[in-house]
């Protein structure tokens, strides 16, 4: 990749997405990925692979933050990974079994896609609720019984962001907070976080092997979207977040809604 391949509009696009990462803590995939599809034409698993390594190189920053700070679980870390990593391996040989850039495929990554970001929007804007309402409802579960539903969890994660980027951030938060409710919140943040990163990594890594990684894109999204979370991370602290969420959990469910209809 040289200064050739960077593109100004990707990088704007890039400062946008990653000053709602910085305001929202949502996950980048859940807005570059549509944006990629929807805004730029770009063929979905393009997309899809493209900002997979794009997620594992801003969350490794990420998971350096929050391992310099004690805030991630690795033992949650370690399960999360048991299941979505055979995952995705399994998801990737499908994928380069029958291409990438099927007609089939592109509607089964397209699907997925937005519904991943209908579900994404409901965990955003019901995310108490729905923590609460588990906590109510079912008594703490044993040791055992919580390690097996986090590597489920991460398997079902790993499918969900092999074939559509997006589902580590929102999706696995709530889930974690129902497993975990006596971990405080930033550890869980930063177990994900970390999680993310392999998950990533060997997905984005699988999509370049089988040709859905745009590099000059990649190269373009990181220079904007770095500056991008900086700003938003500053700003966040004076934007309420009963304003920020709504409207980001109604764009997601729009979008969403358009991709799977």
């Amino acid at each position: 990749m040289t200064l050739a391949d960077i593109h100004p509009l990707y990088s704007l696009a890039g400062v946008f997405v990653g000053l709602l990462v910085g305001m929202t803590g949502v996950g980048g995939g859940s807005l570059m990925t549509p944006l990629l599809v929807l805004a730029f034409g770009f063929h979905p698993a393009t997309a899809v692979g493209t900002d997979l390594l794009y997620a594992s190189a801003t969350k490794s920053v990420g998971t350096l933050v929050h391992g310099a700070g004690g805030t991630v679980d690795w033992k949650v870390v370690r399960r999360l990974a048991l299941g979505s990593v055979p995952a995705t391996v399994i998801t990737l040989l499908v994928l380069s079994r029958i291409g990438t850039h099927f007609d089939g495929t592109n509607r089964v990554i397209t699907v997925t896609l937005g519904i991943a970001l209908l579900a994404t929007a409901i965990a955003i804007l019901f995310r108490g609720p729905i923590v609460a309402y588990f906590a109510r409802t079912f008594p703490p579960r044993p040791e055992r019984q919580v390690l097996s539903l986090t590597v489920m969890l991460g398997a079902v994660l790993g499918v969900l962001v092999s074939l559509s980027s997006v589902g580590a951030g929102a999706l696995g938060m709530t889930v974690l907070l129902i497993l975990y409710p006596t971990l405080p919140t930033n550890r869980l943040v930063g177990s994900d976080i970390a999680h993310a990163v392999p998950l990533t990594l060997i997905a984005g890594t699988g999509h370049w092997m089988m040709g859905s990684v745009d590099f000059g894109l990649l190269g373009s999204l990181l220079i904007g979207s770095v500056p991008g979370i900086i700003v938003g991370s500053l700003v966040a602290t004076r934007v309420p977040d009963r304003v920020l969420r709504p409207v980001l959990a109604g764009t997601l469910a729009v979008v969403g809604g358009k991709l799977f209809f």
